[in-house]
């Protein structure tokens, strides 16, 4: 794992990642390996099915495209709801994984039609020969799980941001809705680390040992949030030896899997104007925390959901 500063030179992600283009920050492997952990297990697929499922159910979606599938556990939940479901990634170290899971249970009919491919969301529309966008659009366009603040700006004018949430938009039917979210970024600006709501809801892993954060600040405006995961790996088949070792609060030793994280900061005012900038200040669109339309007044969420439809 990279350190923060290397020859004097801040370091955004892993070490091995490469840096030209849209960086696929998953590349060298290390979070994909580990992701399981991160997520957790059956609460966390119960809890968070219940949710997404809900959500889609209540906008009558039949069609879905994942447009941050990852390794796949997303696509697996609403495939197994009976959504017809068409998944994307941009990290092809995370697809492996997808690709996997659908060649196992590849005798069963909706796994042996569900399309993967890698995608890139600057180019949805011709992402890959195995993808075939449904005629007319499709009923929704899920990113979520904070993926969609991977996405740089490298211009400083959000034009990358915009170009992707357009696309998001074009892939849509008329009527059709975009779920896309990002972590509470204005607390985590004005507060430096994650809020203590964080990982009750899409990362539940009983494995996370730590996630420290740092916040990248340049002429006094926030540029960057980087987390460095810390995932327990002990007893679990994943450890070689070589991984760095930390004690746990009750003395024991465990060796840890880490990888670094790095995201454009979308504050909750930058990201509603791009939203409606693309799909239209009028059109109806749902802010949600961590997936609650109501919380108690002094709940700080992790993550906000947005939910905003493509006017018929």
């Amino acid at each position: 794992m990279s350190s923060k500063k290397i020859d004097g030179v801040y370091r955004t992600r892993s070490l091995g990642i490469a840096a030209s283009g849209v960086q696929d920050q998953y590349s060298d492997g290390k979070a994909a390996k580990v992701w399981h952990l991160y997520i957790g297990g059956k609460k966390r697929t119960d809890e968070y099915k219940e949710k997404l499922v809900g959500l889609l159910k209540k906008h009558n979606v039949q069609t879905v495209l994942d447009a941050a599938c990852g390794t796949g556990v997303d696509s697996l939940i609403l495939l197994e709801a009976g959504f017809t479901v068409k998944s994307v990634d941009a990290s092809d170290k995370m697809l492996k994984y997808a690709h996997k899971m659908r060649w196992q249970r590849r005798k069963e009919d909706i796994f042996d039609a569900w399309e993967i491919g890698e995608g890139d969301w600057l180019d949805l529309a011709n992402c890959e020969d195995s993808i075939t966008h449904p005629e007319g659009g499709y009923d929704a366009v899920v990113c979520i799980g904070n993926s969609f603040a991977h996405l740089p700006d490298f211009k400083g004018d959000q034009s990358l941001h915009k170009k992707a949430i357009h696309n998001f938009y074009s892939m849509l039917k008329p009527g059709g809705i975009l779920i896309i979210d990002h972590r509470n970024y204005d607390y985590i600006i004005s507060h430096g680390k994650l809020p203590n709501s964080s990982s009750k809801l899409y990362y539940q892993g009983d494995r996370i040992h730590n996630i420290k954060t740092s916040v990248l600040n340049v002429d006094g405006e926030t540029k960057m949030i980087t987390l460095d995961y810390e995932i327990d790996i002990e007893g679990c088949g994943l450890s070689d030896g070589t991984e760095p070792v930390r004690v746990k609060d009750d003395g024991s030793e465990i060796h840890v899997s880490q990888f670094r994280l790095s995201y454009y900061p979308h504050t909750l005012k930058k990201f509603n104007a791009l939203l409606e900038g693309v799909f239209g200040s009028d059109a109806q669109h749902t802010l949600l925390k961590d997936f609650e339309a109501t919380v108690p007044e002094n709940y700080v969420p992790s993550y906000l959901i947005h939910v905003i439809q493509r006017r018929e």
